[in-house]
């Protein structure tokens, strides 16, 4: 309550004379919370950042990166990073989760794909953190502590010698890829879907941004951990996608070497993303994650059959869905 009345007395500085209502906008993984108020001007989102949990300023600086790289990110009116207070544009509240369909499927990835294209070429990633060995094992390794060990207690299932063999791979893989500007969570929860149609999408939750392999942000797009389309489609969009970073310059390799980047990547990504959703249950009382990771899981399944490397993992794989499906669902 007491940082709820702070947030009302910075709001009232901001917007004078406003009868302002706070309406829960949106939830989050996260400690932040959103907020929805009406303005003369218009439609606001609040951001309630707790400093002790979260900060903004890697917020504001990905913010003016990705903007003057002419992407569609919400406009900044007001913050005061010392308390954690952001009075941002509002993008409305449809995702790309909520409008994808078969029918609208094409123009949204087709504007999703290009604005990512946009981004790689254009958003400075300078002096951002790195995408190195230690944080793609440390995310690796939420999968093995949070959903092996800790929610499926199968910790015994998995050797330390198979497991250091994966890591290696993945990291590597990682590691070989040319380098930008990497979102880190460009998936349809996080793409806003706005009217008109030109401006789309609308990029949230961008604040993770790194400097990381090419890859990444195609994998959060494609093999998206909360809908899932035919991968022969996927690969479709792979293959179109890398040859327009070929055709502007961007160093990207031949179709099977980026596929290849493309499947390991999403391996690392499905390891590290399946991880935090047991982890949101056991550590922060979410269990709403939970119903994701058999989808998130099945991507890296469905790989063991074509990369020799990965069919060590079947048997672990097929184990750990048949326990999900049969474990006591939480609400």
């Amino acid at each position: 309550m007491k940082r709820e009345n702070a947030l009302r007395q910075w709001l009232a500085a901001q917007l004078p004379g406003e009868a302002l209502q706070l309406k829960p906008a949106s939830a989050d993984a996260s400690f932040r919370r959103y907020f929805r108020i009406q303005t003369r001007e218009g439609s606001r989102i609040v951001m309630d950042a707790p400093p002790p949990q979260e900060d903004c300023r890697p917020f504001v600086e990905v913010q003016q990166r990705l903007e003057a790289a002419g992407l569609h990110v919400p406009e900044i009116f007001a913050m005061d990073l010392q308390q954690g207070f952001m009075l941002l544009e509002d993008l409305g509240d449809e995702s790309y989760l909520q409008a994808l369909n078969e029918q609208s499927m094409p123009r949204l990835y087709g504007d999703a794909l290009a604005a990512l294209r946009q981004l790689q070429l254009h958003a400075d990633s300078s002096g951002l953190p790195v995408y190195d060995e230690t944080r793609l094992r440390e995310e690796m390794a939420l999968f093995r502590h949070w959903l092996l060990e800790t929610h499926l207690q199968m910790g015994a299932a998995l050797d330390d010698t198979t497991w250091e063999t994966l890591n290696h791979l993945l990291v590597e893989n990682a590691l070989e890829q040319p380098r930008c500007l990497v979102h880190r969570d460009y998936h349809s929860r996080n793409l806003m879907r706005l009217h008109p149609p030109a401006l789309n999408p609308g990029i949230i939750d961008f604040q993770d941004a790194v400097h990381g392999p090419v890859t990444y942000d195609l994998v959060s797009l494609l093999k998206d951990c909360y809908i899932r389309w035919p991968r022969a489609k996927i690969l479709q969009w792979v293959e179109h996608y890398r040859q327009g970073l070929a055709q502007a310059g961007f160093q990207t390799g031949d179709a099977d070497t980026f596929r290849r980047w493309f499947d390991l990547m999403g391996v690392q990504r499905h390891l590290k993303a399946a991880g935090i959703f047991a982890r949101l249950l056991h550590r922060d009382g979410k269990p709403g994650y939970l119903a994701d990771i058999p989808r998130t899981l099945g991507y890296i399944e469905e790989l063991t059959d074509e990369y020799p490397e990965l069919a060590g993992l079947r048997p672990l794989l097929r184990d750990m869905q048949s326990r999900l499906a049969n474990l006591p669902a939480l609400n």
